[in-house]
């Protein structure tokens, strides 16, 4: 199995040069950024704990250390949050067995999802899975045209033909779609299920073998997105990521839009087709979270 641990440390030494943290640079250096010799100074660590560090031997870090080597390596909140899992494999195990079994979506979620008829929204869970939606939701994304295990929005950005005329940024969200699921990877170690989605995806997308290489970590939370519907056409949605309380790694993703807009009059314009519980006409797109 790949040194998370070092593979991430490593890339994040590589995108900060020596005299960006003060320290000279001379002659030719044989990596790309700060050394491990660096990087241990800064934080005041010896060189052989750091190193062990890197070699995925330093499950007894400290926070101290472990805060230490972040500020180096100006690591922003998600990224130290995913260096503590990956350090810390105990934790990491313990998160396992709370979240084994089912992703099973709650009645009152799915009510209340039915409920939001003029909202795009659906539910994500484990793995990108999504798992449940609206009718609105599905007449923008078409959930439902995808068969139940294959529900995935990794899956769907970086296996689906459609996905990069759908997404006019289909980079952007290509490498936020890594990001999250590097993080979900951190989280949950052990995950077979995790592990044969990431392996299926690095052996059928040159695009996500790369991205991956990266070991980029973001956490979903809010942002903006263009859509090519096959129907209403461009869309210019921005999206917020609500954390489902009592239940384990699920969100609510909302798309939204400020009244009145173009895009605004278009959703309406799909609303209006899955009034009643009618379908809008099964558009060619697909989507991601």
């Amino acid at each position: 199995m790949e040194n998370t641990v070092g593979d991430f440390l490593r890339s994040r030494r590589a995108r900060i040069q020596p005299e960006e943290v003060g320290l000279p640079s001379h002659g030719r250096r044989r990596v790309q950024g700060l050394r491990r010799e660096e990087v241990a100074q800064l934080a005041g660590v010896s060189v052989d704990y750091y190193i062990r560090l890197e070699q995925g031997r330093g499950t007894s870090a400290s926070d101290a250390v472990l805060d230490a080597v972040a500020r180096v390596l100006r690591l922003d909140e998600v990224e130290q949050a995913h260096l503590r899992d990956l350090t810390r494999p105990a934790r990491a195990e313990r998160r396992e067995k709370s979240a084994r079994g089912r992703q099973l979506v709650r009645p009152g979620l799915q009510l209340l999802l039915d409920m939001m008829d003029g909202v795009p929204a659906f539910v994500l869970g484990r793995r990108m899975d999504v798992l449940a939606w609206n009718a609105l939701g599905d007449a923008l994304l078409a959930f439902s045209a995808q068969p139940a295990e294959q529900r995935n929005a990794a899956r769907s950005v970086f296996l689906d033909p459609a996905s990069r005329e759908f997404y006019p940024q289909w980079e952007a969200v290509a490498a936020e779609t890594v990001a999250f699921l590097r993080l979900d990877a951190g989280r949950y170690p052990e995950d077979r299920r995790l592990s044969a989605l990431v392996g299926e995806l690095a052996v059928r997308s040159e695009e996500f073998r790369r991205l991956w290489a990266d070991h980029q970590v973001k956490d979903k939370t809010h942002g903006r997105k263009l859509l090519r519907h096959g129907l209403v056409g461009e869309l210019d949605l921005g999206y917020e990521t609500l954390a489902v309380t009592g239940a384990v790694d699920q969100m609510l993703v909302t798309y939204t839009t400020p009244a009145g807009s173009p895009t605004a009059q278009k959703l309406a314009l799909l609303a209006s087709w899955t009034a009643g519980g009618s379908a809008a006409p099964a558009p060619d797109a697909r989507f991601a979270g």
